[in-house]
């Protein structure tokens, strides 16, 4: 996908490595701006997210054509099955433009993945992943604070219900699994998921481009095999972008849940 070469100088196949996510910059190169592919693909999602949601939503009809029907069942997920479903009408209006912004952030880096000419995930490198799970963090924490900031903490780190001796080993563990683990796993569950789908398929279209290309006679045909798992895996793919935009839009909203639940 990255590197169309399948085979070393002596014939033999060489599989994909990680170096696949670490391209060399392709513009302003030696400069404090420099781009590699996998940022200008990041910018291309940004650009294309606002330049959809501002043409189908500046003339909005009541009888939505095809682009605004997409928009607004897009937008209606998050809303309704998100927001509104988790944080109630009032707390899920106050947060939608946060969610709205993560899912189709996530959902549209993820299926750069499968697009011919990118064919990598813009989440696919820590730095989005990682700035997004800061930003759901900090939203938790927001969350909580702006409520009531004593009784958040206490209900995260003294959960009600627990006989006060055992806090010696239960606050510690709330303050890690809390605020600390959370940013990381919502981090590495996007990460991972991206790398692993990722290697997957330039494994796949390698292979098949080896066997057509590089192999003799009958060892050709399994190029058929490697093709056809190669698209089995792309429709696979285009799932798991999906999933993991909703689940980590869903993971953040439930924490925004969890922090302005009265316990906890």
């Amino acid at each position: 996908m990255l590197h169309p070469v399948a085979a070393s100088g002596d014939g033999g196949f060489v599989g994909p490595s990680i170096n696949e996510f670490f391209p060399k910059p392709v513009l302003f190169v030696g400069t404090p701006f420099e781009l590699n592919r996998i940022m200008i693909i990041r910018l291309i999602v940004l650009v294309a997210i606002i330049l959809f949601f501002w043409l189908t939503t500046r003339r909005m009809k009541l009888v939505p054509g095809r682009a605004q029907n997409i928009a607004e069942m897009g937008l209606d997920l998050v809303r309704v099955n998100i927001a509104e479903d988790l944080l109630g009408k009032k707390d899920g209006r106050r947060f939608l433009p946060l969610l709205t912004t993560i899912f189709f952030m996530v959902l549209v880096m993820n299926l750069t993945g499968v697009v011919p000419l990118l064919n990598v995930a813009g989440t696919s490198v820590i730095g989005v992943p990682l700035l997004l799970a800061v930003i759901a963090y900090a939203a938790f924490i927001y969350a909580g604070v702006k409520k009531g900031a004593l009784k958040f903490f206490r209900n995260a780190l003294f959960p009600p219900g627990v006989p006060w001796f055992l806090y010696i080993l239960v606050t510690p563990i709330e303050f890690v699994s809390t605020f600390i683990l959370r940013p990381i796993t919502l981090t590495l569950r996007l990460l991972m998921n991206m790398i692993v789908g990722h290697l997957l398929l330039v494994l796949f279209f390698l292979a098949t481009s080896f066997f057509f290309f590089q192999a003799d006679g009958l060892f050709k045909f399994f190029g058929i095999g490697t093709f056809a798992f190669g698209i089995v895996f792309t429709l696979f793919e285009i799932l798991i972008a999906v999933l993991q935009a909703y689940v980590f839009t869903l993971l953040t909203t439930v924490y925004i849940q969890l922090a302005l639940a009265d316990e906890h």
